[in-house]
């Protein structure tokens, strides 16, 4: 058994956004010409913990920086190409995503979708206020289910809840 989800997305971001957001949203995306400020200028994940062991076998947690949607190639699981893009339109921007996500990368990923859900188009917001990011599939189902982001988070699925 495995705990991947395919993610799936394509949300239209409203506005305009400063060249060192899409610069950063590029970097997320895996693009070229895209580039990761430094940690105190990070507008979109700010963080990228990781806890590391030095050699007297002390743990630290470092700032390890990489792309959270970044994968690009065959997806090793859930078939299929891995891909992100972010694309200018007249209004704003396209962000389109097909990743192959495990639920470690949850946080990461949350990070970058509360950002994009505070900018997406109201196209995307349901009557109660929630805005659906896209769809997400676990890798042993057929139907994906969405994406919400509600009450300042993103709902990811609980695979122990049934």
């Amino acid at each position: 058994m495995s705990d991947l989800y395919e993610l799936t997305l394509a949300l239209a971001i409203r506005g305009p956004l400063s060249g060192g957001e899409v610069a950063e949203l590029r970097w997320h995306a895996g693009l070229g010409g895209g580039v990761l400020p430094a940690s105190g200028a990070r507008a979109i994940v700010t963080e990228f913990p990781v806890v590391v062991v030095d050699d007297f076998g002390v743990p630290t947690v470092e700032d390890d920086p990489r792309p959270v949607l970044g994968r690009t190639g065959m997806a090793l699981r859930v078939g299929g190409e891995s891909t992100a893009d972010v694309t200018p339109t007249t209004g704003g921007w396209v962000v389109s995503v097909r990743q192959e996500l495990h639920p470690d990368e949850f946080d990461a990923v949350g990070v970058l979708l509360t950002w994009l859900a505070a900018r997406a188009d109201d196209a995307h917001t349901s009557p109660d206020g929630s805005v659906v990011l896209g769809r997400l599939r676990f890798l042993e189902d057929t139907e994906p289910v969405p994406l919400v982001f509600r009450d300042g988070r993103v709902i990811w699925p609980d695979r122990e809840a049934g």
